[in-house]
């Protein structure tokens, strides 16, 4: 029976392989579009009625209704229990099940056969969320992304739950209540949601220095990720691992995105809030449905207890990265996600993790930020879902499991025998030895005083977050600043805007006194802690492009009217279909538009996916117009169009246009130093990729993506895979363009 529990596949009936976890979950599935299911009530009793309740009626009168219909009163009460409690913070999620496949094994430093077993294919669930706002907030807020991963391993469930940012923002997890309190919204009047820019947290944060690190992180683009499909994730804490020799090793896992680590706009953030608050999460849905997973490279930093203490920082320290120059990353697998949830409650809800759950050759350190945390989780999952929440299809493993647990509500065991307990007279369901695949603790020694203290190197605050500063790039420094002065604006407390200006100091002084402007506080004039003038590679997202130039899932935007050139029209989308772009057709209206010289009465035209004003360029990474007389001059009279333009323009974003198209193009960014084709010529200036005669054949289906390329395509496809033109922004045009 164990073997065919352990078993890891099985074929379905349409010939794909399913992992062990989608088999699983294959028991409690119930497709309601089976033509032979019949309403049943929740005991399975068929009903032939399940709009009207039962009462007391004639043809002329309706009279009291009955208590006595169960019917009615299950259907009302299962209605009225829907909710459950929803998480205090990662309340919003989106998620996808997938893959684990090593590439390396880590066998040198620990003995977990997931990590060690290279013919394994793990299945896995990945929950992506945000942090502070509640289940209908937006999925474009400035914020930490919460990057949660169970792992459906043979030997039980493994949970990395962690985020998009390396760091925290406290060391110590009894300060995890203030934290939350303080980012939430203010305590009397409930607001604002979903976002930090308020008296309360920046109070909080100042006052506890600690938090300075991670709030230039959360400052910083990654705070406004593209796409779940394009962030980094990191399990934050330090867990530890185990070898056959019986050797301890400290631990930081790490995913690499294969698409590159991109991120909005400000502007274009908070506009998505309001026209598409459901971006991100469409986002990963619709890549997985059109074949195109999401795939991220597994990594591991490694430290030998014997140089735990080797380190200027303390490496159990939340707030501290260990940099990749003193501590590289070890990359040995891949991640996939490629099938997205059946349901959304039973799932991507109810799917429920906690640090603690680790496997044989997987451990915990004395991190005191993860010590809590192995509380705190078990402790809210009992909350939301009940004692029996390790149950429920989407958590429970797909390996044997059985113990001694009995009872509590929503049970779903059902143990044959007649002992509940250990030790017992029939040696039942006896504990495993360790070459049986029992866990076994590592036998650390632990001396000290009982005391409530950190350690030394934890009470340096400010090194790294100077680090990580002086790692930005220009432009992201720039953003950085102007971010702080979003956040600052909206804090109305002098004292609370004063006080980060001047902690600013510690970190750069240039960067304080610009805040210090910008939010009408005094500039400061010293740092009471001078910047070191250190860097460290893997903090700038400008190193996470994808190895090879790609566009494989990016949104173009493709404007026409009546009268626009098919060639170029047609040309490109079969393009970027072949690059596996994602190419949206946008016209003035909804209904067909047709080509230069198609008959209105006898042709079938194009049917745009949207209208003008059905969607905005801030939900597309890019805009092409293509030429035709009639169809550009009809859209250079449309306001919307031209801002469509202006604001692809303003978010950096690579714009295309052939033939007539190209005057479009030019009267909405008509400035000094942007250049446009007069000719045959292909020209790339800013981003801004254009050919007024480009012939039929240079408008090829086969591509090379290359800076400056003579060939159109080639051109403006490598300015979509760079995801933002930095020039435009840092030499002043961007902010020229009214948008």
């Amino acid at each position: 029976m164990a073997s065919h529990l352990l078993s890891n596949f099985s074929k379905p009936t349409n010939g794909h392989v399913k992992d062990g976890k989608q088999h699983d979950l294959e028991r409690d599935v119930k497709n309601v579009h089976d033509p032979h299911w019949r309403i049943t009530s929740d005991f399975g009793v068929k009903q032939s009625n399940t709009d009207d309740w039962l009462r007391v009626a004639t043809e002329d009168q309706t009279g009291p209704s009955l208590l006595e219909d169960h019917f009615a009163r299950e259907k009302i009460h299962r209605f009225d229990h829907e909710r459950i409690p929803e998480r205090v913070v990662h309340a919003r999620g989106a998620a996808a099940f997938g893959h684990f496949k090593l590439t390396e094994s880590a066998s040198d430093v620990t003995n977990a056969a997931v990590l060690t077993d290279t013919s394994r294919e793990t299945p896995v669930f990945l929950r992506f969320s945000t942090v502070l706002g509640s289940r209908g907030s937006a999925d474009t807020v400035r914020d930490v992304r919460g990057f949660a991963v169970k792992f459906y391993t043979q030997e039980g469930n493994w949970d990395i739950v962690g985020n998009d940012i390396p760091v925290f923002f406290i060391q110590d997890s009894m300060k995890f209540p203030d934290l939350i309190h303080s980012g939430k919204p203010e305590p009397n009047n409930e607001v604002p949601q979903a976002q930090t820019a308020h008296n309360n947290f920046w109070d909080f944060v100042y006052l506890h220095s600690e938090a300075t690190h991670m709030y230039q992180w959360a400052m910083s683009d990654r705070g406004i990720p593209r796409s779940y499909r394009m962030l980094q994730g990191f399990g934050v804490n330090t867990y530890t691992l185990m070898n056959d020799k019986g050797e301890r090793h400290f631990v930081k896992f790490i995913f690499t995105p294969e698409l590159g680590v991109h991120s909005f706009v400000w502007d274009e953030a908070l506009k998505l809030a309001g026209q598409d608050p459901d971006f991100h999460r469409k986002d990963l849905w619709e890549a997985i449905e059109s074949g195109n997973p999401a795939r991220w490279k597994f990594g591991i930093q490694v430290i030998p207890e014997s140089k735990e203490h080797d380190f200027d920082f303390d490496i159990l320290d939340a707030t501290k990265i260990w940099p990749e120059e003193l501590v590289p990353i070890r990359y040995i697998g891949e991640l996939e996600l490629n099938r997205n949830p059946d349901e959304y409650f039973t799932q991507t809800e109810q799917v429920a993790f906690c640090t603690s759950h680790v496997v044989p050759g997987i451990g915990f350190s004395d991190d005191p930020l993860l010590q809590g945390r192995n509380f705190s989780y078990l402790d809210t999952q009992l909350t939301r879902l009940g004692v029996n929440w390790q149950e429920l299809p989407i958590n429970r493993p797909v390996c044997p499991y059985l113990n001694h647990n009995r009872d509590g509500a929503m049970r779903h065991t059902i143990n044959r025998g007649t002992v509940n307990y250990w030790p017992n007279r029939f040696s039942a369901v006896a504990p495993a030895k360790p070459e049986e695949g029992g866990y076994v603790d590592y036998p650390q020694k632990v001396e000290g005083i009982k005391t409530r203290m950190r350690s030394k190197k934890f009470r340096d605050h400010i090194s790294q977050a100077q680090l990580f500063y002086n790692s930005m790039s220009s432009h992201e420094k720039k953003h950085i600043a102007s971010a702080l002065s979003f956040e600052l604006d909206h804090c109305d407390d002098p004292t609370v805007y004063e006080r980060i200006s001047q902690r600013l100091a510690d970190i750069d002084l240039k960067l304080a006194q610009q805040v210090a402007a910008q939010v009408g506080a005094p500039a400061p004039q010293h740092a009471s802690i001078a910047n070191h003038g250190k860097t460290a590679k893997g903090l700038s997202q400008t190193e996470f492009l994808p190895a090879e130039p790609t566009i494989q899932t990016r949104r173009v935007a493709i404007l026409i009217a009546d009268g626009f050139d098919p060639v170029a029209y047609s040309a490109i989308v079969a393009a970027l279909k072949s690059a596996r772009a994602m190419p949206f057709t946008i016209g003035p209206r909804r209904g067909a538009v047709f080509a230069k010289g198609e008959s209105r009465e006898h042709g079938q035209g194009v049917k745009p996916d949207h209208h003008l004003e059905g969607m905005r360029s801030t939900m597309f990474d890019s805009v092409f117009v293509p030429g035709g007389a009639d169809s550009v001059e009809t859209l250079r009279k449309n306001g919307r169009a031209l801002h469509w333009v202006r604001e692809a323009f303003g978010h950096l974003k690579a714009i295309g246009a052939t033939g007539e198209g190209v005057q479009l193009v030019r009267d909405a960014c008509q400035l000094e130093g942007v250049r446009f084709s007069e000719g045959e010529d292909v020209v790339s200036s800013y981003g801004v990729v254009t050919a007024v005669k480009t012939q039929p054949e240079r408008l090829k289906e086969v591509f090379k993506m290359a800076r400056g390329a003579a060939n159109f395509v080639d051109s403006y496809f490598w300015e979509i895979s760079q995801h933002r033109n930095w020039d435009r922004e840092m030499d002043g045009l961007a902010e020229m363009v009214a948008y």
